[in-house]
């Protein structure tokens, strides 16, 4: 018998629709006719082991016990899926051979493992399990991966880098949480002052930013513009750029600060000659951007139609898994595999059936054309997310699942479409002794940008996007100086578009050289399928809010980050972490020496927080308590008394 294991039940049915029928639905799994079983995990059926597990005075949060470092890790099961796991334990000792199918990336291939090896399957049949790897739940998609089944030994690497994650996290955000939720409330502090590697560096990004808007001090500062006529009447601007003699008057990014100069010059290129220095026109194309990966979507879904990053995986799942329009979601990757692009034209087919708003975008994209997002060199675990040959179900979508879907498609479908193709221009003009510049791009063929709103042009762009024809030495005229009076702004708030940019391009925030060519090399701050729920997890705490699309630190939040030691609130340790983990599930690096490096450093943090001061930490406001609304008019919910749990 061979049973397949699902990640979740939807995972589960769509294997079934792949597999011959007719089938047998019992509780928990299944039957296929031929007698092999498709059976599921329900998300984690297991989780770490509570401290008070391994010692039931740990049940009590003292600095005493802290560092919490179990010698023999222990699993236990989740009370609410019990029953599930109980009959997966039963189906696993009947079965001859077992097929993994969790979902395709690091956590899919622990969740899976951890219950392999908890139920201590015997050594032979573990090495001889199967992994299948789906990403698109169509049946014609799931047929195809199950024809092309892997050893699952092949995932050992990925799945300790999984278990090493989950290890550091516990030991790093339970030791932490508990040191420093003590020491606040030796303040005065009653909440939990979680910490986390993750979460706890995107508090110091966002207290980071609001520290920084609020010391910020205005400038003024001055631009010069020259309004030129060529002798033909054609009329353009070009920006005067300071030559090394007006530095004195500049700040460090090349902005002019004294008015009394830009006066000057103003005045003295009114009513003079300006000659051609340097004319270059270029054809130029730009290629179609590449397919989404999570993180891009949520980005661009929050500009459009201000959703968070929760709403985006909320209703990418319910796209993937209800509607099965869309292929996996929690992707990192913006690439293709090769194979994939024989699909296109069933897909595009089906995009053209399912909505007006899609249709004529559908029809006029060519399958045969093959973007550079087609890269096998670039696919790991799971491709970009693209829309299923299921898309003529789009019709059928709510308000939020339109909206997604079709961000997804129109991004899938630009790869059909060909460069956009425009004219770019630099013109550089010598006006009496100064340089003065002038840059435009006029557009030859909208290609792939077809598919994008117009959007509608100010006065000054329209008229610096098409730049005359000029040659160089031709003489031009400058009938007058024109002075921009300008304010330096401070750094906009975050927002969800660009707290999640912040994340994934972490290493702009960061000055170590080493720390930021790791973070180059890695995802950035956690990863695409866990940014959202971090985001998330600070709101819920207290930490972050809103104003509006703003978010800020609050209060409680600034404080508790005031109080951390730098290593805590900024990303670098989080970084070096990663191309660990990252080494590590590509067989290149030790989980013992992991570990061993986490272990003592979590020491060094623990004896910091002993000495740290907590005065931030008093006078806070109480930590909000949670409401239970009554379940009718008669029956009151009565909360049980449960401690929190450290994150």
């Amino acid at each position: 018998m061979i049973l397949y294991i699902a990640e979740k039940p939807s995972l589960a049915r769509a294997i079934a629709a792949a597999l011959p029928g007719p089938q047998k639905k019992q509780e928990g799994c299944i039957w296929l006719p031929n007698g092999d079983c498709i059976s599921w995990c329900i998300g984690h059926l297991l989780e770490q082991a509570e401290p008070h597990v391994y010692n039931p005075a740990f049940k009590a949060w003292q600095l005493d016990h802290l560092p919490i470092i179990p010698n023999d890790w222990q699993w236990q099961e989740k009370t609410n899926t019990k029953k599930q796991l109980s009959i997966l334990k039963k189906l696993i000792k009947q079965a001859t051979q077992l097929v993994h199918a969790g979902d395709p990336d690091r956590e899919g291939q622990l969740l899976v493992d951890e219950v392999l090896h908890y139920t201590k399957v015997p050594a032979q049949k573990l090495q001889q399990t199967q992994r299948v790897l789906i990403s698109d739940l169509t049946p014609a998609a799931v047929k195809k991966s199950l024809q092309q089944l892997k050893s699952n030994a092949e995932f050992a690497a990925l799945s300790r880098s999984a278990l090493a994650r989950a290890r550091a996290d516990w030991l790093f955000g339970l030791n932490l949480t508990r040191a420093y939720t003590i020491r606040g409330r030796q303040a005065g502090y009653q909440g939990v002052l979680s910490v986390g590697r993750v979460q706890t560096p995107v508090l110091g990004l966002v207290v980071a930013r609001d520290t920084e808007r609020e010391n910020f001090v205005a400038k003024n500062y001055y631009q010069v513009w020259a309004q030129i006529t060529t002798p033909e009447d054609q009329h353009f601007q070009a920006k005067w750029l300071p030559s090394e003699a007006c530095h004195p008057y500049m700040d460090e990014e090349g902005r002019v600060l004294h008015r009394a100069l830009a006066e000057n010059v103003a005045s003295r290129i009114a009513n003079q000659p300006a000659v051609v220095t340097q004319a270059d026109y270029k054809q130029k194309k730009q290629p179609p951007p590449l397919p989404y990966n999570l993180s891009s979507l949520q980005i661009d879904a929050a500009k459009i139609f201000a959703m968070s990053a929760q709403q985006v995986l909320d209703t990418c799942q319910a796209l993937y898994e209800r509607h099965q329009i869309i292929t996996y979601p929690r992707s990192d990757c913006r690439y293709l595999p090769t194979l994939q692009h024989k699909d296109a034209k069933a897909i595009i087919d089906a995009l053209s059936k399912g909505s007006e708003a899609l249709a004529n975008s559908a029809e006029n994209a060519n399958a045969k054309l093959k973007s550079k997002a087609w890269n096998d060199k670039q696919v790991t675990a799971h491709h970009a997310i693209i829309p299923t040959s299921q898309a003529h179900k789009a019709a059928s979508l709510n308000k939020n699942e339109s909206q997604i879907f079709g961000l997804i498609a129109r991004q899938y479908l630009m790869q059909f479409y060909p460069d956009y193709q425009y004219l770019s221009t630099l013109i550089q003009l010598d006006i009496a002794g100064g340089k003065f510049e002038a840059k435009g791009s006029t557009p030859v063929s909208l290609g792939w940008r077809s598919l994008l709103p117009t959007k509608k042009k100010t006065d000054q762009e329209e008229d610096q996007e098409q730049l005359p024809n000029v040659k160089k030495e031709d003489s031009l005229w400058c009938n007058q100086g024109i002075i921009k009076d300008k304010v330096t702004t401070p750094p906009a708030a975050f927002t969800d578009a660009t707290l999640l940019a912040a994340m994934t391009g972490i290493s702009r925030f960061v000055s170590d050289k080493n720390i930021k060519a790791i973070l180059k090399e890695t995802d950035g701050l956690g990863t695409d399928a866990t940014r959202a729920g971090i985001i998330e997890i600070l709101f819920k705490r207290g930490f972050l809010i809103r104003q509006g699309k703003q978010i800020h630190a609050s209060q409680t939040g600034r404080a508790f980050a005031d109080t951390l030691p730098s290593e805590l609130v900024t990303p670098d340790m989080t970084a070096q972490w990663e191309a660990q983990l990252n080494a590590m599930s590509l067989g290149e690096s030790r989980y013992q020496d992991f570990m061993a490096g986490l272990t003592d450093n979590l020491t060094k943090l623990l004896t910091q927080s002993r000495s740290i001061s907590t005065v931030s930490l008093q006078h806070l406001p109480a930590p909000k308590k949670k409401v239970f609304k009554k379940r009718s008019a008669t029956r009151k919910r009565t909360p049980k008394s449960k401690a929190k749990k450290p994150a």
